[in-house]
């Protein structure tokens, strides 16, 4: 699985303010982000963290503003963009009644991509995983379903990592993992944006960009 996306990328968030019905989410926010950078989004609860984040993957047109997504020297349009997005997020969904090795088969067939024996192995390993891909995804704990939840998202080591309340539910151990996945993406050249209020994953950023509420 040797990563196919060299060159530059870079993300533009331009005056982005989304509303639901009447209600506005959260003032429009102005932040930027490059290759080998990772862009921490805060904010208190509610303050639409979840929803920047969609946005950004092209799941949800913004009301207000533009996000310009350039991967390899080439930009993306909302649809283009996704298949180069890894994505951790409460909300994502594993099917429950199958298998870790059955999960990641499909999910990795839906993108296209062919995954080997060695290739599931490896990306077990990498999540703290290996042993347990025939065991059914509803007999994992929760903070096992976030380790798979980052081996989905690393399935064509992805130019762009969104990470939505990455280290819910994990472990001491759970959380290094993430903080090496989140350094390796900087050292590949990819770009990483984490939406937290926790004090350690702060720390991430080369930049930090806050939501207020309008």
């Amino acid at each position: 699985m040797a990563d196919k996306h060299d060159g530059e990328h870079r993300i533009e968030i331009k005056e982005v303010a989304h509303q639901f019905g009447w209600r506005q989410v959260f003032a429009p926010l102005s932040a930027s982000v490059s290759g080998g950078q990772t862009l921490v989004i805060s904010g208190i609860n509610g303050a639409g963290k979840s929803t920047l984040l969609r946005i950004i993957a092209g799941l949800l047109t913004p009301t207000e503003g533009t996000v310009a997504v350039t991967i390899a020297g080439q930009q993306q349009d909302a649809l283009s963009r996704r298949n180069s997005i890894g994505y951790v997020a409460p909300d994502l969904t594993l099917y429950r009644e199958l298998s870790a090795a059955e999960n990641l088969q499909f999910f990795a067939r839906l993108r296209g991509i062919t995954l080997t024996r060695d290739d599931l192995i490896a990306l077990l390993t990498q999540v703290g995983l290996r042993g347990r891909g025939k065991d059914l995804v509803g007999t994992y704990s929760s903070g096992m379903r976030q380790r798979l939840k980052y081996a989905f998202a690393l399935l064509s080591q992805p130019p762009i990592l969104l990470l939505d309340e990455p280290t819910a539910n994990l472990d001491i151990h759970g959380v290094a993992i993430v903080e090496q996945i989140v350094a390796e993406q900087k050292q590949r050249g990819g770009i990483s944006i984490v939406a937290t209020n926790e004090p350690r994953e702060l720390e991430w950023g080369d930049s930090v960009a806050r939501l207020e509420l309008p």
